[in-house]
């Protein structure tokens, strides 16, 4: 997930190619390898009952839960119970509680992170001495123009629970990996850890996918839907064509009111504003390659006047095409 300055012939190929890639079209990876995601720290968290944290709003987070276990809200106000095994992730940095499920007053882990970490023991303490919970956490950032609508789709809290049999083999594992990394310092030490999370991160979205099987999760869910797939992997496949959603509707094998609804309903978001931002992603990364020329994308993407394109990437972006490449710097 750092290259998200590629070229976009990465994400839509061809005609004569298409057919021979059509069986390894990912979109997941697709959308994904637009965003860059960068790690911050990893640490590990020795709490014991009673106890009660406040994460801070800011970065996202993840959670591996070695022992123990812990209480959460997500967005609809549901208490998740986390049990030993289970992973959780906060990916859209809002700010959470985690306790005990008793404890109600809570420590801020920003304070406790500065107080005690030092340059040999990245490790957070905190509790009354009582039964034992141990995490494996980390804090990176998404950082691309286009992360707003990918991390929008994203609940406030992804919890994989150990009892689906998707964190089995590799989760723990993969965690005392980049602890390892983290407390050795070794060169490289710091882009190692950057990746080791994006392959948490993909796991982590990519086992919340089956387990939801194509419920309210947004543009992730409607990948388990075998319809709506269709008519997503058709815009990606062909981004810059001027679909209708009668074209669409029909590659998914429905009528147009019946598939507007279900894609409205299961992305949350209209089958051309898709197509649009889609397309406008796409735009962006164009615009970033050396000697890119606002006309000249604004015709590869499908726009008639420079005029409109400016308009509508403006919309999206928050800046003009011809500042992409001085806010991909700012990205970083």
């Amino acid at each position: 997930m750092h290259d998200h300055d590629r070229g976009p012939e990465l994400h839509a190929p061809s005609s004569k190619t298409q057919g021979m890639l059509a069986s390894r079209v990912d979109l997941l990876s697709q959308i994904l390898a637009m965003v860059s995601l960068h790690g911050e720290i990893v640490f590990t968290a020795e709490l014991s009952q009673p106890w009660a944290l406040r994460v801070p709003p800011g970065a996202a987070y993840f959670l591996i839960v070695l022992e123990g276990g812990l209480t959460i809200a997500n967005d609809q106000g549901r208490v998740l119970q986390v049990a030993t095994g289970d992973l959780i992730m906060l990916p859209r940095g809002v700010g959470h509680g985690l306790s005990d499920g008793q404890c109600t007053t809570e420590a801020d882990l920003a304070t406790l992170m500065a107080e005690q970490f030092t340059a040999e023991q990245l490790n957070v303490s905190h509790g009354g001495g009582g039964a034992p919970t141990r995490l494996i956490a980390g804090a990176f950032h998404f950082a691309s123009a286009a992360v707003p609508w990918v991390v929008s789709a994203l609940p406030s809290v992804i919890h994989i629970p150990k009892a689906s049999g998707e964190t089995t083999g590799w989760a723990e594992g993969l965690g005392y990996f980049m602890m390892k990394e983290a407390r050795e310092v070794y060169p490289g030490a710091s882009i190692m850890i950057s990746r080791l999370i994006d392959v948490l991160v993909i796991r982590i979205l990519r086992s919340w996918v089956r387990i939801e099987q194509g419920g309210s999760v947004g543009w992730l869910g409607a990948l388990g839907d075998p319809r709506i797939s269709r008519a997503l992997k058709a815009i990606h496949d062909e981004p810059y064509r001027r679909w209708t959603v009668l074209d669409l509707a029909k590659v998914a094998g429905l009528s147009r009111s019946g598939f507007a609804a279900r894609f409205t309903a299961l992305v949350k978001e209209a089958p051309l504003a898709y197509h649009s931002r889609w397309r406008l992603t796409l735009a962006l990364s164009l615009m970033r390659q050396p000697d890119a020329k606002v006309g000249s994308v604004a015709r590869q993407v499908g726009y008639d006047s420079e005029a409109a394109f400016s308009r509508a990437f403006k919309a999206q972006f928050g800046f003009a095409p011809m500042n992409a490449k001085s806010a991909m710097v700012q990205d970083r």
